[in-house]
């Protein structure tokens, strides 16, 4: 499979020292690329700044900005088997970035402007023998937080996690993994490389998402 990953945060400059991002290691999206190349995969790996090394046989595209991801990734999906979108891209940039560093030393209003949503419009040009998974971070009502997030940017999987699980993660962290058939995984507990194998077993040689050892979501929806 052509399998496509995003990867690490995204930086949104300010002025040339200064920006806005998040404490993302890139580390889970590093290891399904990982493991993926040694299953044979074609794997490109489409990252923000991090200080991992690039796994062997991993094509990299670095980044840096929300907009260069989404620009990379709409460039390469339409090539792609499958998508795994476990970047985590900022919400915000500023609506200016000052070409010199800023010397203020004073209260000031820092005014922002909503970057896109790269699996929207992943949805708009998505074919049906593709896969798309997405991830995200809930602080609260995370299943079903999950649920609306899948059916709205038309996820064939999505992955949802507490606060425990980013950055480095820690095996304390909830994870779930729910389907677009309406069935959901528990992975409570996984390390971070054991959800990174378990991911790719979902995916079979066709693109199409296979469902291991599921569990009901509760109502059969």
């Amino acid at each position: 499979m052509n399998i496509l990953i995003t990867a690490g945060p995204t930086r949104e400059f300010l002025d040339p020292v200064r920006f806005i991002s998040n404490p993302a290691t890139g580390t889970l999206g590093y290891l399904i690329a990982a493991k993926a190349a040694l299953l044979g995969h074609s794997v490109t790996l489409v990252t923000g700044p991090t200080f991992l090394k690039i796994p062997d046989g991993v094509i990299a595209v670095r980044v840096t900005g929300a907009l260069e991801m989404r620009d990379e990734v709409l460039n390469r999906f339409p090539f792609a088997d499958a998508l795994i979108m476990t970047a985590a891209v900022s919400d915000w940039r500023p609506v200016q970035r000052f070409s010199e560093k800023l010397k203020l030393k004073k209260p000031w209003n820092l005014k922002l402007i909503p970057n896109p949503d790269i699996l929207k419009a992943v949805a708009r040009i998505k074919r049906k023998n593709q896969v798309v998974i997405g991830f995200a971070l809930e602080t609260e009502s995370l299943v079903e937080n999950g649920w609306k997030k899948l059916k709205e940017k038309k996820l064939d999987m999505i992955v949802v996690n507490d606060l425990y699980n980013f950055g480095q993660g820690n095996t304390n962290s909830a994870i779930f993994i729910l389907h677009r058939d309406g069935t959901m995984k528990d992975c409570t507990g996984f390390s971070k490389a054991r959800l990174a194998s378990y991911l790719l077993t979902l995916l079979d040689r066709s693109g199409n998402p296979i469902y291991l050892t599921v569990c009901k979501k509760k109502g059969g929806k």
